[in-house]
């Protein structure tokens, strides 16, 4: 997936004026906040649940090198093959080795954000390999050569007006007076299209939520049976997951389900969550003949022991995208990459350098809402302050924002002068304000005052009206 991090403040622009997006966006909105909290408020365990989930995660990272041992040898007991990429070119061509010795033509996917992290399918069709998405939303950003907007809802952007425009250009060979007007018969073509893609694929590529070290099982979430079919049909299942998704035990997989659907969609628990154990056996009446996993790095495990060892504890649920107001505004692809909103403001800066996605960790209210709904309780706002200050540190901040930090931080080693500074500021900003208590138009701010007023002060500082009260 291209990478366009660096330009997120043209893009966010572009977003902010596209019409077709914020009636989309409207919908993240009104449709997962009042699920998420009526889903945890039925649940008087929740908080416990969430404690539990993160002290699972923490020991896991702790231990990764063990548990990833663990892992391949059960996954090898039960017939699967482990293969270990440390970057994104190793794991695509783990992917096309294994499709060319199968004489794979074409490949059906199910969900699965490593492969947008890795570019699998620009990758394959390249190499003369059709893949095919078959989550439904995945289908409908694959037909107009998009990337996902949100983790979970990829295609959340796109109007059902839209869609239905879509399909009547690539579907060619069905009716074009067929009705494509209701939700529903927008379902059924899909279904109907991509049941013919699920009987031909020669291989199934499916994402991982957990790798289950004590079995060698990988388990996917989700709301549609895609999944089911994309591994259980083809020749060979190829699971593509990163380090971080390893789970102790089947008890502990149990555990963070219960955490999952609810901060995700509001649902007790997904529709479809499948346990995959190896490929085919013998007694078994379908399933696939060959089961790999792809296990990737691409730069994880240099999180480790630092300030961002958190964010490996994220379950991808969507919850922090769902609750923030910067997300609301601009969608997911004004993000540039593969994970949007606040969870992608950190995990991007880490995967593809501060350098490159700088704009992101600054592109937050800091109201502190992705931290409060985060079922894994990942200290977001922190590590984006962290990210800051690797930003600062490096220079890569504009000229004058960090002019304008040292200007502040010359005055704050200097309280006296900092007071005269201040109360001359509040006193000049009263008098733009014209007692009017706001000011609409101010030198230096107008990118704030281009969209809403500038509050005005009344005339004293915090330290004048401190001192007035102590007095009294």
């Amino acid at each position: 997936m291209k990478l366009t991090s660096p330009a997120f403040k043209a893009n966010a622009a572009h977003a902010l004026h596209d019409p077709n997006l914020q009636k989309a966006l409207g919908h993240v909105e009104k449709g997962f906040i009042d699920k998420r909290r009526m889903a945890a408020d039925a649940l008087p365990e929740f908080e416990a649940l969430r404690d539990g989930a993160r002290d699972i995660k923490n020991h896991t990272l702790a231990h990764l090198d063990l548990y990833l041992e663990a892992y391949e040898r059960k996954v090898v007991a039960q017939g699967g093959h482990v293969h270990w990429a440390e970057t994104a070119e190793e794991a695509r061509a783990i992917v096309l080795d294994i499709c060319r010795r199968l004489g794979a033509r074409t490949v059906t996917k199910g969900k699965t954000m490593i492969s947008e992290e890795i570019g699998l399918n620009e990758f394959l069709e390249g190499e003369g390999i059709q893949p095919v998405e078959t989550d439904l939303g995945e289908y409908i950003i694959q037909l107009r050569n998009e990337g996902p907007s949100h983790i979970i809802a990829p295609a959340v952007h796109v109007t059902k007006d839209q869609v239905e425009a879509d399909f009547r250009r690539v579907h060619t060979h069905l009716d074009p007076a067929r009705n494509l007007e209701e939700a529903v018969t927008l379902l059924g073509e899909a279904r109907t299209v991509l049941r013919e893609k699920f009987l031909a694929a020669d291989v199934g590529v499916t994402g991982a939520n957990f790798l289950v070290a004590e079995t060698g099982t990988s388990v996917i979430v989700t709301n549609e049976g895609n999944g089911d079919l994309t591994q259980t049909l083809p020749k060979a299942h190829i699971v593509l997951a990163s380090i971080e998704k390893i789970t102790p035990t089947l008890d502990d997989v149990a555990q963070i389900l219960r955490v999952l659907a609810r901060s995700a969609t509001g649902q007790d628990m997904s529709c479809y969550t499948t346990f995959s154990t190896g490929p085919r056996r013998a007694a078994d009446v379908d399933g696939p003949g060959e089961y790999h996993v792809v296990i990737l790095d691409n730069g994880r495990s240099a999180m480790l022991g630092t300030d961002f060892q958190d964010m490996l504890r994220c379950i991808r649920c969507g919850a922090c995208m769902n609750h923030c107001p910067v997300y609301h505004s601009v969608g997911g692809h004004a993000y540039g990459w593969v994970y949007p909103g606040p969870m992608g403001s950190v995990l991007t800066p880490s995967l593809v350098g501060v350098d490159k996605a700088g704009h992101l960790p600054n592109a937050s209210t800091f109201c502190g809402r992705c931290e409060s709904v985060c079922p894994m309780r990942i200290p977001l706002p922190k590590m984006m302050r962290h990210w800051r200050e690797r930003e600062f540190e490096r220079h890569l901040n504009p000229a004058a924002a960090r002019w304008g930090l040292g200007v502040w931080a010359f005055l704050a080693r200097r309280p006296a002068l900092y007071r005269v500074a201040t109360g001359i500021a509040a006193k000049v900003l009263k008098a733009f304000g014209r007692g009017e208590g706001r000011i609409a138009s101010l030198p230096l701010a107008g990118g704030w005052t281009r969209h809403r007023d500038f509050p005005a002060p009344e005339g004293k500082t915090f330290h004048e009206l401190w001192k007035e009260r102590q007095a009294a």
